[in-house]
């Protein structure tokens, strides 16, 4: 959670989410552009009015060394497009998103996560991953989307997701669809099997044009399935198909695709250049945003902490950490306090129902919860499939600020939160000062290094081995070659 939502107040809802997710590029609206065609004015007016908001809602924008590195890559791909003749017809930002992410929009804006970024091993595969979003831009997918699905605009519904099964069709169903960044990723439409096919193609031809080693795109792709399939086996979820899947449709094919389309090609990757100059980028959750460790969410900044019950995961974002599982989901966020906790849940049930669904608790029962004055109201209503209970369960921290969950679960089911509620709680100076952010570290393997000896590094509690592998593209069989280099994720000192 950045610290700007303290600011706004956002409409929360819950839905069940379903992992990492490489985005494709967003549906700008109205652009009838002709495909291949440079780069428009009214395209370039269009991206520059959008940029600032996107950089907002994905954390903001890293800056210094490998910001500008990621940049260079950027422009240099794009520009074997044809969207511009000069470098500076490209806007390239590396985001502080802890989420696996890659988009371009029309304008010549082109985005990537420093998630992402680090889950890659090499420059081919960051150009291949932002020449396939530049190809759905120069391709103009989004305009012809967006015209097939009438009207999709990107900050009115930025955050969009697939609604929970809890939830149904009608007005409150649709809270699942109005979530403001739960998880940051862009609102984007499914694109078709064939624009797909047209976006790698236009990939791989970008790479081929700028020197690059074309077989990159299949090497990225199958490291962001393996990610993927690792954080739904963490989690406890039995789907593994990542978000990147619905928006880019059947992931295993378009794998085997990329590579039949870079057959016979040659290239530079350029590994040990990427990796050097990615070494020390932060990796995970930026503290400044809180962090999940396990199944609980610490904010060092906001000092105080939670845990979410067994059973249930956790996606933290700019301006709200989710709690999903199969019995419920809920929120984490805040918004405009006074210093009445009555009036604050009654006003977060009026943003959760939004204009088409009243939504009003006919109490607000106060509580204390580890010395913090709380309280909290429930609804329940009819989602035209089942009777859900809608808690709103706030804190105050005084000072005019606010934190409150908000969760949906099957009626007479609102207490599975209970524990979570419990377990708010303040943290002191010395904890928060404690907290550190996880960074990339980058070695060099010697003789007699083996996977599992070095792996044993790797800064998280549980899955080191499977964590290092899926980070540097190894198999289960592969193992360290010495005298080259790989990545370890480490606590910053």
């Amino acid at each position: 959670m950045h610290l700007k939502i303290s600011h706004k107040i956002r409409s929360v809802a819950v839905a069940a989410l379903v992992g990492t997710s490489l985005s494709a590029c967003a549906t700008m609206p109205g652009s009838t552009v002709p495909a291949g065609a440079p780069i428009t004015q009214a395209e370039a007016q269009q991206g520059a009015e959008y940029h600032q908001q996107f950089v907002e809602e994905f954390g903001g924008a890293v800056t210094g060394p490998q910001a500008t590195y990621v940049q260079s890559v950027g422009k240099k791909i794009a520009l074997q497009s044809g969207l511009g003749n000069s470098a500076s017809a490209f806007e390239v930002t590396l985001l502080n998103s802890s989420v696996n992410n890659a988009f371009a929009v029309p304008g010549g804006y082109i985005y990537v996560t420093r998630q992402l970024v680090g889950l890659m091993n090499n420059e081919a595969e960051l150009a291949g991953v932002l020449g396939h979003e530049v190809g759905h831009v120069a391709a103009r997918h989004s305009a012809r989307r967006q015209q097939a699905a009438q009207q999709n605009q990107i900050l009115g519904v930025l955050g969009q997701v697939l609604s929970s099964v809890v939830l149904g069709d009608n007005a409150l169903g649709q809270l699942g669809q109005k979530i403001s960044s739960t998880v940051p990723q862009l609102a984007t439409l499914q694109y078709s099997r064939s624009q797909e096919l047209q976006a790698d193609r236009l990939g791989v031809e970008y790479l081929e044009k700028a020197g690059y080693d074309p077989h990159a795109m299949a090497m990225v792709l199958e490291s962001l399935a393996a990610q993927n399939a690792l954080d739904a086996s963490l989690m406890g979820r039995n789907d593994a198909t990542p978000e990147w899947a619905s928006t880019h449709p059947d992931p295993a094919s378009r794998v085997r695709d990329a590579l039949q389309l870079a057959n016979g090609m040659t290239g530079i990757t350029n590994r040990d250049v990427f990796l050097n100059r990615i070494d020390g980028l932060m990796y995970g959750d930026d503290p400044k945003q809180g962090l999940i460790e396990g199944r609980t969410f610490i904010h060092p900044v906001y000092r105080f902490e939670f845990t979410a019950p067994e059973g249930f995961y956790m996606m933290n974002g700019t301006t709200a950490v989710s709690i999903n599982g199969d019995s419920g989901q809920g929120q984490l966020s805040t918004a405009k306090f006074n210093g009445n906790l009555d009036s604050y849940i009654r006003s977060v049930f009026a943003a959760v129902g939004g204009k088409n669904q009243q939504l009003a608790p006919q109490s607000i029962q106060r509580t204390t919860i580890n010395s913090l004055p709380a309280a909290y109201g429930i609804v329940q209503v009819n989602n035209g499939k089942q009777n859900v209970d809608v808690t709103v369960f706030a804190y105050d921290f005084g000072n005019n600020q606010a934190f409150h969950f908000v969760t949906i679960t099957p009626a007479g089911r609102a207490g599975i939160f209970n524990s979570m509620y419990q377990s708010m709680h303040r943290i002191s100076a010395s904890q928060a000062g404690s907290v550190t952010p996880r960074r990339i570290d980058v070695f060099t393997a010697q003789r007699g290094d083996t996977v599992q000896t070095i792996s044993s590094r790797m800064a998280y509690d549980n899955a080191k081995e499977q964590r290092f592998r899926v980070l540097n593209g190894l198999s289960s069989n592969d193992q360290l070659v010495a005298g080259q280099q790989y990545k370890l994720v480490v606590r910053s000192n």
